[in-house]
């Protein structure tokens, strides 16, 4: 059974359960910190190592990011892969980076680098992986959501963040996905951490929107780590949406769950929209009554982000 995350992690400011949890918390990071020490680098210099991740638990546009930066390498004529460690319960990520090209997906990334390199590959895109200390990637870029941004600050399990914000003094990129919301605070608050961190933005862009009338009125949902920006994008683009459900990151939808949204629906007269993600994930259950949203990740000021990768060449 997935479980959502719990609510206090998104507040602005840790409150008592988050102090409460905080020892555990500080004793989580000596051990990760530790492991990191006793972590050897390997650096697979024969391949270029993108890596796409984060320090907030899900929900940061690491995939949308790794495909938009998949098709521009492409673009230029580079031979280029995924690679994602292989979990079960993301086969829906796994689908979608699959639909784009060859992705990589061994129970250890370092396996994956290895079948990469053997097929003569110029650069891999990691999605996910910040985290794994045993590779040294050539980029890193740290992802966040400009809606959940850093939730109430604090490390797992008293906030949402798996390493804390002093981590990025370490990394020069970081990528703000969303609609564009709180940039200028969110700026501000990154130059303080890190003077020197390069900042991109990107916002998420409709690619189907002739096939849905917004003279209608939409019950929207997904299971999705950032359901917010979801809805935001869809209100943004002039979609008239009564009621959205938010089920937790990566479920696995029943029957019943798609009944009860059916006939909601069908009670009030309206029309159904998910993600492209949630719409793999329900397979054989299938509506014609649903419909999804194709989207894809507009990188704001793109050539400031591209020259860097380009340069991993030099």
């Amino acid at each position: 059974m997935k479980l959502r995350k719990p609510k206090f992690w998104d507040y602005k400011k840790p409150n008592l359960i988050s102090y409460i949890l905080y020892p555990i918390a500080f004793i989580l990071q000596l051990i990760s910190l530790l492991i990191k020490k006793l972590k050897t680098k390997e650096n697979f210099n024969d391949l270029k190592k993108i890596c796409i991740g984060n320090i907030y638990l899900g929900g940061t546009g690491k995939t949308s990011l790794s495909l938009e930066i998949f098709n521009i390498l492409r673009k230029k004529n580079k031979k280029v892969c995924f690679v994602k460690k292989y979990h079960s319960n993301q086969f829906d990520e796994q689908k979608i980076l699959e639909n784009c090209g060859k992705l990589f997906k061994k129970k250890t990334r370092k396996t994956s680098i290895e079948a990469a390199i053997k097929e003569n590959y110029e650069f891999a895109i990691f999605d996910d992986g910040l985290q794994d200390f045993s590779i040294h990637y050539d980029l890193s870029i740290v992802c966040f959501n400009n809606i959940n941004w850093v939730g109430n600050g604090l490390t797992i399990p008293s906030g949402p963040l798996r390493e804390s914000l002093d981590c990025l003094k370490k990394y020069k990129h970081v990528f703000i996905n969303g609609n564009l919301e709180n940039s200028d605070t969110i700026e501000k608050e990154l130059l303080k951490i890190n003077p020197n961190i390069k900042i991109h933005f990107g916002e998420y862009i409709p690619l189907n929107l002739k096939e849905f009338d917004l003279k209608k009125k939409y019950i929207i949902f997904s299971g999705i780590g950032n359901h917010q920006t979801f809805l935001s994008m869809l209100k943004i683009n002039g979609f008239n949406v009564i009621k959205d459900i938010e089920f937790p990151d990566h479920y696995q939808y029943s029957q019943s769950d798609l009944n009860e949204i059916i006939h909601i629906s069908e009670k009030n007269d309206h029309e159904i929209i998910t993600t492209e993600k949630d719409f793999l994930r329900l397979e054989n259950l299938k509506s014609e009554k649903i419909n999804f949203i194709k989207s894809k990740l507009k990188i704001i000021n793109e050539e400031k982000l591209i020259d860097d990768i380009m340069n991993l060449n030099e």
